[in-house]
């Protein structure tokens, strides 16, 4: 499984924030803004939460089995992978809607004296707070689950030559 890599995340996020910055200003000129729901700080720190109380519990689970204790229950490797699967796709949507918050939270940040774009504007930032917080609790959780590197793949221990 290839392992996130944060320059794609952030690209995600600066080009969502763009357009969505575009989008935003083009939307205004038309009529009105759509508004920046109270929920969506709410939900990505939901999920932020959900993806780091995974990744401690693998982790505990993990080290009690490397330590061989014998109340340790074992990780299944379908489990794991399932985890690092929900935290890639988190991740990714997390990058993806925190840069259309961030965008439209700019675009806000013209509007402050009108007291409903003023909250618009909070909720926008911190959803891009909680964005950044589930694209960090994913990468913790990717970095728990990675196997040990094994020196036949990494290409130091390769068979010397007859």
């Amino acid at each position: 499984m290839k392992e996130l890599r944060i320059r794609m995340l952030v690209g995600v996020f600066v080009v969502a924030g763009v357009l969505s910055w575009a989008g935003a200003r083009l939307w205004n000129s038309v009529g009105t803004l759509p508004s920046v729901p109270l929920a969506a700080p709410i939900v990505l720190a939901l999920i932020a939460v959900v993806l780091l109380a995974t990744a401690l519990s693998l982790r505990a689970r993990l080290r009690a089995q490397r330590e061989r204790r014998p109340e340790a229950k074992g990780v299944d490797p379908l489990m794991a992978a399932r985890a690092v699967v929900f935290g890639q796709s988190s991740a990714l949507v997390a990058a993806l809607v925190a840069g259309m918050y961030g965008g439209t939270g700019v675009f806000l940040l013209e509007l402050l004296d009108i007291p409903a774009r003023r909250d618009q504007a909070v909720y926008a930032g911190f959803s891009v707070v909680a964005g950044i917080a589930v694209v960090a609790a994913a990468l913790f959780l990717e970095r728990v689950c990675r196997l040990p590197e094994d020196d036949e793949h990494n290409g130091t221990g390769a068979a010397p030559a007859r």
